[in-house]
């Protein structure tokens, strides 16, 4: 046998040495090349074949998709062709005559009957004070008492000349009295025993002690009015409620020092309010003016609080003419407050009941508002749509009364849709139903 040549590579060389444990890693190296390529070439078609599948789901899904999509078209087709000839139903209620008056509340302000500031007729120092506030007091009351040196003093000298100018009188009369019995004589004289001359001057005597007695009672009149003034004047050291009422305000103290009069540096004593009956002032609108200008229209006055409940009045005068600013009428409201439960300035609520007016009455549901102005949607017999200018005469709330545009038995739309046009047609749902809430009281 000839020795081998290591050089001879071949591969069954290779094969043989392997065999016998000749040249492993070279051996080694070959096997995993070719077990690399064979896992690489099942890779691919595995890889290949995954693609395919997901390639074919997927056009699969789009085939669905595209299916479901046509169908849906379809389906929208149809409902639209369906809701094209198929006329939107519409809730409808009958436009009825307003039976019922509105009842308008409005706000209030309770005043007092009467209210007086209270000041001094007479200059002097307090001496008592007989009421405080909250304390109710008939007409001529005490409320006060003021102390007046002075007017004493001037009452006493206005006495003693009265007395005086009396003495004087008492005089001169009892000069007239001779002088009339010395005139009578010398006048009754035969002629030719006094000269006329003496008679002239007796009787000039007479005339002028008349005159003097004439002139002592002016001067005792003067005297007397002074001195009844004085005494009128001592009447006000007793300061005296000029009505029944309740002392709302004291500003006096004993001690303190008071100026007649009611001038900006004169202080006042007392405040006083009469509560029972009480005035509401209300303002009322321009729209319900004419309704409540007539005196004797019943009034309910609402309050809330501590004192709240509900109070009976009526309307006892209106000013009659329209606040050019505000466009409200002054009412006046009186309530008997024998209990005194409202005060003067309180706020509160004043419901005037207003008659029908002979309006139609709709729910405001049915009003459509537009640039253009307010409208109702009106259906004929036909259900065919047609749209109406209102106007509204009164707002009731869920209730509107209207003036023109509407005439009863009409069949107005509630709630319309902007969708529904003029001459459309519209599938009418049963008035009867609908208009139950109309019957309702109110």
């Amino acid at each position: 046998m000839q020795p081998h040549d290591p050089k001879d590579r071949t591969p069954q060389t290779l094969a043989e040495q392997s065999s016998h444990g000749q040249y492993p890693d070279q051996v080694s190296r070959n096997e995993g090349d070719e077990v690399s390529t064979r896992f690489s070439a099942d890779t691919g078609r595995r890889t290949k074949r995954g693609v395919g599948i997901g390639l074919s789901i997927l056009a699969v899904l789009l085939v669905i998709v595209s299916v479901v999509r046509i169908l849906h078209a379809h389906s929208v087709a149809r409902a639209g062709e369906t809701a094209d000839s198929t006329p939107p139903p519409v809730d409808i209620v009958i436009a009825r005559p307003a039976s019922v008056g509105q009842d308008l509340v409005l706000p209030g302000e309770t005043a007092a009957w009467y209210e007086s500031t209270i000041y001094a007729r007479v200059n002097g120092y307090v001496s008592k004070w007989l009421v405080d506030i909250g304390d109710h007091v008939k007409k001529g009351q005490v409320l006060a008492i003021i102390e007046t040196p002075e007017l004493d003093a001037e009452l006493q000298g206005a006495q003693a000349q009265l007395r005086a100018s009396q003495s004087q009188v008492a005089a001169r009369q009892a000069e007239a009295e001779f002088s009339k019995t010395t005139n009578e004589r010398w006048r009754d004289a035969p002629k030719g025993v006094v000269s006329e001359q003496e008679r002239e001057s007796k009787k000039a005597d007479y005339e002028s002690s008349m005159a003097r007695l004439y002139a002592a009672n002016s001067q005792v009149n003067l005297d007397k009015s002074k001195v009844d003034q004085y005494a009128a004047l001592a009447e006000f050291k007793q300061v005296k409620a000029p009505f029944d009422g309740t002392i709302t305000e004291r500003k006096i103290d004993v001690g303190n020092l008071v100026t007649a009069g009611s001038g900006s540096t004169t202080t006042p004593m007392y405040r006083m309010a009469q509560t029972d009956p009480l005035r509401i002032f209300v303002d009322v609108p321009q729209s319900a003016a004419g309704e409540l200008m007539n005196n004797g229209v019943p009034a309910q006055i609402r309050a809330t609080g501590a004192v709240g409940g509900v109070f009976s009045g009526k309307i006892a005068r209106s000013a009659e003419s329209i606040n050019t600013q505000a466009r409200t009428m002054r009412v006046e409201v009186d309530m008997p407050n024998e209990n005194h439960k409202l005060l003067p300035g309180m706020y509160v609520a004043v419901a005037f009941s207003l008659p029908p007016r002979g309006l139609v009455e709709v729910p405001a549901a049915g009003l459509i508002f537009r640039s253009s102005g307010t409208q109702v949607a009106l259906v004929d017999g036909a259900g065919k749509i047609s749209f109406q200018t209102v106007q509204i005469a009164r707002d009731n709330g869920s209730l509107v009364e209207l003036t023109s545009g509407v005439r009863p038995g009409d069949r107005l739309v509630l709630n319309i849709s902007s969708q529904i046009a003029a001459g459309q047609s519209v599938a009418v749902n049963e008035p009867e139903r609908i208009n139950q809430p109309l019957g309702a009281k109110r």
